[in-house]
């Protein structure tokens, strides 16, 4: 049988990319993790990684493994909170971005609920930035939400490619003839922000066509041929549709990341954490 402990070690390298992070991110020291991948690669006969003394990347088989390893770590997770008796209790006050409670996070703040029914968790949903100015003066818990690459704040859950995106049929060969119309939410808004530099840098013209502070106003306006959104990729509003990526500049990357107060973790904290650590591929629809 495959040790979850080796693979929450394996899955935790190829998420941070190495083993020295992925040590620091499970508390462990990196000859720990190390030892924990080769005794998996041991135990199923085929290399995981391919190494050298720059670069880190899954094999094939290693590609494999991540997905068996995800289903296993999954299911490991449900059986342990399916049979455990929540004694935790208390108040945690929680913030998620918009784009993140349009996806999976509901289901999942659900089924945490249903685990832990003595704990009133109470729900803030904005733009980043406004949560992590939240979670700073002492009004949440913890914070769900998004990061620019190179901003070192919250612990990395997935990094997430933005994307232009139109409507459906949307007229982009116009595009180069005038203004591009922009869709947007208000400032401090990352996907703004990255819109607009992505423009200066390509020195072009743009104009906006609605601000809106709700997912569901972007979308509407997008649809209604307003103008044109960057959007994390993974979390796309149904009926929206990428650009070609020759159409406008690249808006680069983002991170969603979970932002915690500077002090130890209560026991909520720790279990939603951990849950929605769990389920990081089920957030962004992998």
């Amino acid at each position: 049988m495959l040790d979850p402990v080796l693979l929450r070690s394996f899955v935790a390298v190829e998420r941070a990319g190495g083993f020295t992070a992925a040590a620091r991110r499970l508390g462990l020291r990196q000859s720990t993790v190390s030892g924990h991948v080769g005794r998996l690669e041991r135990s199923v006969g085929r290399e995981l990684f391919r190494r050298d003394t720059r670069n880190l990347e899954l094999t094939a088989d290693g590609a494999a493994m991540l997905g068996f390893a995800h289903t296993i770590l999954d299911a490991s997770q449900q059986a342990e909170a399916y049979f455990a008796e929540s004694e935790l209790s208390g108040l945690l006050r929680f913030g998620a971005s918009d784009d993140l409670v349009a996806a999976e996070l509901p289901e999942v703040l659900l089924e945490f609920r249903r685990s832990h029914p003595r704990i009133d968790l109470e729900l803030t949903v904005g733009l980043s930035e406004n949560l992590g100015a939240k979670l700073a003066a002492g009004e949440l818990d913890i914070a769900f939400g998004m990061r620019r690459p190179g901003e070192r704040h919250g612990e990395l859950v997935w990094r997430d490619r933005l994307v232009w995106a139109g409507s459906p049929g949307a007229a982009v060969g116009e595009l180069a003839t005038g203004p591009v119309p922009l869709v947007t939410y208000p400032p401090p808004s990352i996907t703004r922000r990255a819109a607009m530099e992505a423009m200066e840098r390509a020195g072009l013209v743009w104009r906006t066509a609605c601000v809106t502070d709700s997912l569901l106003g972007l979308r509407a306006a997008v649809l209604a041929g307003l103008g044109f959104i960057v959007h994390s990729e993974s979390l796309l509003p149904d009926g929206l549709e990428p650009l070609p990526g020759h159409v406008l500049p690249d808006p680069g990357d983002a991170d969603f990341v979970l932002m915690r107060r500077p002090r130890p973790a209560t026991g909520p904290e720790a279990a939603l954490t951990a849950l929605i650590l769990a389920n990081e591929r089920r957030l962004r629809r992998t």
